[in-house]
């Protein structure tokens, strides 16, 4: 007997969970649209296995928030000061909700345009920058390179940046923004990388 083929429901989750920290197990909403990718649980998984399971004291920044399923994990995981940037209203919205129903006095919504908040955050020294921009058919090379110019200058010499992309970025590319590869992983279609600034020269 033939197995019927998959919904809609069962490509695209209409909520993911967190992982780990005061918060685990929490539901976040996923809405229904295309451009809406969450980060798999077992990237994010893999990322705090990187990062370590304490993020006490840590400043963070989710600069494409979407479910907000990066920057609620590191507040669930104890990181002082999150900051879920989103320019969705309906989004901004939704994450505003969620914020309100976990008592996460540590996260802070924000709406707008990401690289202009990263901008804005020039010389800031955070501790970690989590960037997902939208893969657009596997392009928006040039939103992903604004990005991350821009989450350098917003991380400290000792900052890390958590990248999804839709390919493996090589070490020359990165090494004209000033980064380099600390880890990095691939989890169907995803690329995830854990940046960290080159030395001064």
């Amino acid at each position: 007997m033939k197995k019927p083929p998959p919904g809609p429901a069962a490509q695209a989750p209409h909520e993911v969970r967190i992982i780990g920290g005061r918060w685990k197990r929490s539901k976040l909403p996923v809405a229904d649209r295309p451009d809406l990718r969450p980060t798999p649980s077992r990237v994010r998984e893999t990322l705090f296995n990187w990062l370590g399971q304490d993020l006490s004291g840590w400043r963070c920044l989710d600069a494409f928030a979407g479910t907000g399923a990066l920057g609620l994990e590191a507040g669930s995981r104890g990181a002082a000061a999150v900051t879920l940037v989103e320019q969705d209203p309906a989004l901004c919205k939704s994450l505003q909700a969620t914020v309100q129903r976990l008592q996460a006095e540590g996260v802070r919504v924000e709406r707008g345009d990401a690289v202009s908040a990263l901008r804005q955050r020039a010389g800031h020294g955070l501790d970690l920058v989590f960037l997902d921009p939208p893969f657009a058919d596997g392009g928006n090379e040039a939103l992903f390179g604004a990005a991350l110019l821009a989450a350098r200058q917003a991380v400290s010499d000792h900052g890390l940046i958590h990248l999804e992309a839709p390919r493996a970025w090589s070490d020359d590319e990165l090494a004209q923004m000033g980064l380099q590869t600390h880890r990095k992983g691939k989890a169907g279609m995803v690329h995830f990388h854990l940046l960290k600034p080159l030395p001064p020269q």
